[in-house]
């Protein structure tokens, strides 16, 4: 039988969509020893994740926890538990992930409206209210920040919109949360979900999620079951909530490491940690001028935390983002859809976010760029 060594990954500075890179403690909290998932002690630590999140939020809703899953289980318990076949759903599709949630209303059974804008630019409010006038929507979901294109699209007015349309309003903010602001219920959102491996710089596996009073109701009072038994919130709701009803085994250590990740986010505070996030954006641009680079998301409305950098013409960008990685350990992300082969996503998120680290991304670019 063949013999295997023990995995040894090689050291890399995380710049791309994500991951990003852990803070170390967050590492070292996951090396702590296990605990059943109903110890109290284990349990305590989930009210403190709890606190943590709605904090992180911006909420007050008792319904916020972590899903045990990835970003996209995230997307899928708020689809499941809101829709129901025969349900008009309002989605606004700039990017893939638009283009994924429209994809999960559909298997859920919905009547899907898409409101569209050319990728790399916003969702227009008006596009939004004409959509909703010519149809009775259950649900209006929004990518915030759009990862594949870098384009943050303003929430309040197209919230106020759903609701006065009679619909609840879905947020997408896996790439948004812990980097810029999020504001769930000062914005009046009412079904959220997001992922640990981005701002929150924490190992992917988790996805924060958090429902309003509202959209609770609409998943208590379905005419039809859930139709996910794993993320039944009506199921989870049991397990996160007070009687701590077995439904599955939580990812333990996972858990720890959500819980030290958001620990050090309270610590550098919420709007000092948007400010890092937004300064080591704008040293990137002021950067990237010197190459004459730019970024391609629509100009006002361009994500700090995922930069879509503009490639030159007659530039391999494979090539360019191979020679990062093999020669100076930094990953990149590539373009998606109709900006494949047009743009390098370079993410600057939670841990990844340093001025040191902008300057070393620089440095590689220019050497491989000018060709020295």
């Amino acid at each position: 039988m063949q013999a295997f060594d023990t995995f040894n990954p090689p050291t890399r500075l995380l710049m791309g969509p994500g991951p990003s890179n852990a803070a170390p403690t967050v590492l070292t909290a996951m090396a702590n020893p296990l605990l059943g998932h109903l110890d109290p002690s284990f349990i305590q630590m989930m009210e403190e994740i709890k606190s943590m999140l709605r904090s992180v939020f911006q909420t007050k809703n008792e319904m916020t926890f972590p899903v045990s899953g990835t970003g996209s289980a995230g997307m899928e318990f708020c689809f499941v538990n809101l829709i129901e076949p025969g349900d008009e759903v309002v989605i606004c599709i700039n990017g893939v992930f638009g283009m994924r949630m429209a994809d999960l209303a559909e298997r859920c059974g919905a009547k899907v409206i898409k409101v569209e804008a050319p990728w790399g630019e916003i969702i227009r409010p008006e596009q939004v209210k004409e959509a909703v006038a010519g149809c009775s929507p259950k649900l209006v979901a929004l990518v915030h920040a759009e990862t594949s294109t870098g384009a943050l699209t303003p929430v309040e007015t197209i919230s106020q919109i759903a609701h006065e349309a009679g619909a609840l309003m879905l947020l997408d903010t896996v790439t948004s949360l812990g980097g810029c602001e999020v504001n769930i219920d000062g914005w009046n959102i009412d079904a959220v979900y997001s992922g640990t491996q981005k701002c929150l710089s924490c190992p992917p596996g988790l996805a924060p999620v958090s429902l309003s009073p509202k959209a609770l109701e609409t998943a208590q009072n379905r005419k039809t079951k859930v139709q996910s038994w794993y993320l039944d919130v009506n199921m989870l709701s049991g397990y996160w909530g007070s009687e701590r009803v077995y439904h599955h085994t939580a990812p333990i250590s996972m858990n720890y490491a959500l819980h030290e990740a958001l620990r050090l986010i309270l610590e550098e505070g919420l709007q000092a940690r948007w400010e890092r996030h937004h300064q080591n954006h704008l040293r990137l641009v002021e950067g990237l001028k010197s190459l004459d680079l730019g970024i391609a998301s629509q100009e006002g409305h361009q994500l700090w935390q995922l930069n879509a950098v503009t490639v030159p013409e007659g530039v391999d960008e494979a090539t360019v983002r191979q020679r990062l990685l093999a020669d100076y350990q930094i990953e990149v992300g590539a373009g998606l859809g109709p900006m494949k082969g047009k743009i390098w996503r370079v993410g600057l998120m939670g841990e990844s976010s340093q001025a040191k680290y902008v300057d070393r991304f620089l440095e590689a670019m220019t050497t491989i760029l000018k060709g020295s």
